[in-house]
């Protein structure tokens, strides 16, 4: 059974660029006899509010979406994501990194050819080689960190080549079974002291809890589809297909984003935009 799931950050109100996600996912589902899910991405409590969590589930239900209950929020589910981070641990894959984005930033900007993934500047690995003593100093003193993945070591655990099957299409085409390159991403944050853990974490641990067997979602995703096989790896968890989509963009060519004020669901159904003018307004 095909099982879909839209997941959005209760951070704003939905514009169209949520809605012709969230509908993809509907109607494959729907197509398929499935089932359709909604997941709040809520582990920014910073900027997470309830009132948008409501002002979502309302345009949703405008658009005529149904969905299961109860939800999955992900702010309910640190144990879980602890749960994966200890195994990672015990596998030496994890390492605290003090390094300030600053930082970061200024030893990229002084290497002539540094590296660049697909999440920007590679991290050069500076706590990669700390020793437990320093570590435990640094973290016994109260100094920030994250938490970072091991790529390299991470790697070396992973048997034969990772693949995943993509059935839309990637920023260049790309369909049909994809190799992945995990190594591209480096060693990536997972944790943060102010967040259980990263959207890479928290995504692939969900998915697979929750039986999702196709991930539907915007093309500007798709190359960090790679790392999250590698983690699924780790983990032992299961691999969904994917589908990733076009995006809706504005007038200027621009994708649409909450930062940009991009105009809301709940604006058009105000302006008295009906369900059938959206779909047709998305090419649906």
């Amino acid at each position: 059974m095909i099982v879909t799931r839209f997941a959005p950050s209760p951070t704003g109100l939905l514009h169209l660029g949520h809605a012709f996600a969230a509908l993809t996912a509907f109607d494959l589902a729907r197509a398929g006899a499935g089932r359709f899910l909604v997941r709040i991405d809520d582990l920014d409590q910073a900027r997470a509010r309830d009132t948008f969590v409501t002002a979502l589930l309302e345009d949703l239900a405008w658009l005529g979406l149904a969905w299961e209950t109860p939800l999955r929020r992900q702010s309910a589910e640190a144990a879980t994501y602890t749960e994966a981070l200890d195994r990672l641990t015990a596998e030496g894959l994890l390492y605290p990194c003090f390094c300030t984005r600053k930082e970061i930033e200024a030893e990229a900007a002084a290497a002539a050819e540094a590296p660049h993934g697909t999440l920007g500047p590679v991290y050069p690995g500076t706590c990669r080689g700390l020793n437990a003593a320093e570590r435990e100093r640094r973290t016994s003193a109260g100094e920030p960190y994250v938490v970072r993945l091991d790529n390299r070591r991470a790697l070396s655990l992973v048997t034969g080549p990772l693949t995943f099957t993509e059935e839309g299409h990637g920023p260049q085409g790309e369909t049909g079974v994809i190799t992945a390159e995990s190594g591209l991403h480096g060693d990536v944050v997972l944790a943060r002291k102010d967040m259980p853990a990263s959207y890479h974490l928290a995504v692939v641990v969900d998915d697979a809890l929750q039986g999702v067997t196709h991930v539907t979602r915007g093309e500007d995703l798709f190359p960090v589809t790679s790392l999250h096989r590698l983690l699924q790896a780790l983990l032992d968890l299961p691999t969904p297909r994917y589908h990733h989509h076009r995006l809706i963009l504005d007038a200027s060519g621009r994708r649409l984003a909450k930062r940009d004020h991009a105009a809301t669901l709940r604006s058009l159904r105000e302006s008295g935009v009906t369900p059938a003018e959206v779909r047709r307004t998305l090419g649906l």
